[in-house]
């Protein structure tokens, strides 16, 4: 989701060389890297997208890959990319988790994400991890049986907004069970932001990624090394375009996005690739 107000955690490779050791026992040193399921089919690489996740509409000529919501459907004959809310629970749907599962402090305060009013799910142990995985993998059989090739899971960073209550071990081994599961579902999965983690991707079993602002925040060279350059980019500024299209208009997919992420029509609608 767009990172308006929160504190981005920086650096890649960073808090990663414990993630080596944990993720080797879930999925094996060297395995769970690109496409390790013969039917994933990755995204292409340097082609026009567009992020719709605040509401599907026609995606503009010259868009291959788009990005939707998991309630929307896909466009047809597109790359079309399911965003799932996979660390953090929907405003709307916080009554539907059990009580356990959503992260407390040490006073039994949910511990919320205040930009989004979303509470942040509890992924610090091994039993609590496969509970959560259980209850987002429908929704990444949602994506799967609608038709998408891959999928979003948003907020692998939430560990940095947890008050020190989750750690970088706990968000990777997570999202290796997500990746392992939509693998299995044939679709590829993204590593959203977190460019910290970026260099135990393979371990973690993501594809590709889907970063938010990597031009404002000079990142985009540490996503297109990890990923091999198979990165879409999101901004959200005039001025992020212009640093994202001028060190890496030629190798990646960058679109500027409001920060609403809006349909066209809406007061606030931006899009631009230039």
């Amino acid at each position: 989701m767009p990172t308006v107000g929160v504190l981005r955690a920086g650096g890649a490779g960073t808090a990663v060389g414990a993630c080596f050791l944990l993720l080797a026992g879930l999925t094996g040193c060297g395995s769970g890297g690109e496409a390790e399921d013969a039917a994933v089919r990755l995204p292409p690489r340097h082609a026009g997208f567009d992020y719709q996740i605040g509401g599907a509409y026609p995606p503009p000529s010259g868009v291959r890959i788009v990005t939707r919501d998991r309630t929307a459907s896909p466009a047809p004959g597109l790359y079309n990319i399911c965003y799932v809310n996979a660390f953090q629970a929907q405003p709307g749907e916080r009554g539907a988790w059990p009580a356990d599962l959503l992260l407390r402090d040490g006073r039994g305060r949910v511990v919320v994400d205040r930009d989004w009013d979303e509470a942040l799910l509890d992924i610090r142990t091994a039993a609590k991890r496969r509970r959560v995985a259980a209850r987002i993998n429908r929704f990444v059989d949602g994506c799967a049986d609608k038709g998408f090739d891959a999928v979003e899971p948003d907020n692998y960073d939430s560990y940095t907004r947890s008050r020190h209550l989750l750690t970088a071990n706990d968000a990777t081994a997570f999202i290796a069970l997500l990746s392992r599961h939509a693998h299995a579902r044939g679709l590829a999965i993204a590593q959203k932001n977190t460019v910290e983690l970026a260099g135990v991707r393979k371990q973690a079993g993501l594809d590709f990624a889907v970063a938010e602002e990597c031009g404002a925040q000079d990142e985009c060279g540490a996503y297109a090394r990890a990923f091999d350059d198979r990165v879409v980019v999101v901004e959200y500024t005039d001025s992020g375009l212009r640093k994202a299209l001028a060190g890496f208009g030629g190798r990646l997919s960058i679109v500027r996005r409001d920060v609403e992420v809006s349909t066209p029509g809406s007061a606030g609608y931006v899009r631009e690739v230039r």
